[in-house]
Parts: structure tokens; sequence; C-alpha cells
């Protein structure tokens, strides 16, 4: 049985097709969705059109998760809460600074992203999607990665999309690159930062 999430629920916010972001204080974006979605590259490009701070969500992993996965081990609640906890520091201590930033986490159950949320008004999700057989591509020609792609099918089963009560939205990582981040920066009602 899966563990439960830690106490203490985050408010309702707006719903996937509101997107907008907090009236006032730094934007928090968690760019989420499965492995070899594409959250990474798309979350930098964010980051670098917006002049923001960026963090990849697959450094705050312990060496003993990479290891599970790496030898072709599905996380369990027990693993991933930890490292939840490591992303929510992070993203708190952006909050506390003023720092609007991009931050990359699968995020694949409702529990986690209210993990991520409690106590933290500023954070929103986007939520990046991509026909299946691309993203099995791209995990198995993606270089140096810990996740293989035989731990696919387990996450498109845990993923629980976006709940109407959660702050967010969804795109299709579909076309070039540079169509991507014009797609992922309209949903979210950002405008580049000139100086990008």
């Amino acid at each position: 049985m899966a563990a439960s999430a830690p106490s203490s629920q985050p408010e309702p916010g707006p719903s996937p097709s509101d997107p907008s972001r907090p009236a006032a204080g730094p934007d928090i974006v968690v760019v989420m969705g499965v492995s070899g979605s594409g959250k990474t590259t798309l979350a930098q490009g964010i980051a670098e059109a917006m002049h923001w701070e960026f963090a990849e969500g697959d450094t705050f992993h312990s060496e003993a998760n990479v290891a599970k996965m790496r030898d072709g081990h599905a996380l369990t609640d027990e693993d991933r809460w930890p490292w939840l906890e490591s992303i929510g520091s992070w993203i708190s201590a952006r909050e506390k600074a003023g720092e609007s930033a991009t931050v990359t986490c699968s995020a694949l159950r409702r529990a986690y992203r209210d993990l991520l949320r409690r106590d933290r008004p500023h954070v929103r999700f986007l939520h990046v999607t991509a026909p299946e057989t691309l993203i099995q591509d791209r995990m198995e020609h993606r270089p140096g990665h810990y996740m293989p792609p035989s731990l696919l099918p387990s996450q498109l089963a845990t993923l629980e999309p976006l709940g109407h009560d959660e702050p967010g939205t969804v795109i299709t990582n579909e076309g070039t690159r540079a169509e991507v981040l014009d797609r992922a920066l309209e949903a979210l009602g950002l405008r580049k930062d000139p100086r990008a």
C-alpha cells in the first residue's frame, strides 16, 4: 500500500484552464510530466526567456534513488517524499528571496503536487505531454541518463492529470524547441524578458 501524503492540504487554486500567474510576488512554475517528456529543455528555455532561476529536479534525488532507478526499479512513495521535500525547500527559498523560478519535477500524483504547494502560494504547474512513442524514442536515445525506458509504463500508470482545483495548464511537446517554448509562454501568460 502506498504511503499517505504528509498532512496539510493546500487551498484550492485556479483550474488548469486558468493558469494566470500569482497576483503578487514571485512566480514559481513546476514543469511536470513523465520522464522523457522534455521537461528540462522546456524549463531551461522558460528560465532563459524570463531571466528566472532554474533547478533540475533530478539533482535532488538521493544516491539510493538514482541507483534504484538505474537498476530498473520504480520508486515508491517512501522513496519520493524526501526528494519532494528537498524540491519544496528550494522553492521556499526562492519565494522567500522574491525570485521567480522554474523547476522540473515529474509530480506524477496529486499528493506529490499538494506537497509542493503546501505553504507555497506562488507555485503553479506546467504539465508537458507527448505521444508515448515519442517519449519512448527520446528515452532510448538520450545519453548518460539513469532512467531506463523500461520505467516509462510505470510512470504513465502513476500519472494523475492536473485537477480542476490545481493551478496550472497542459501543453504538448511537439514541434521545434522554439515552437514548444512559445506555446508554453503563451499558456502561462508570460512574455519574454527583452534582455533574453
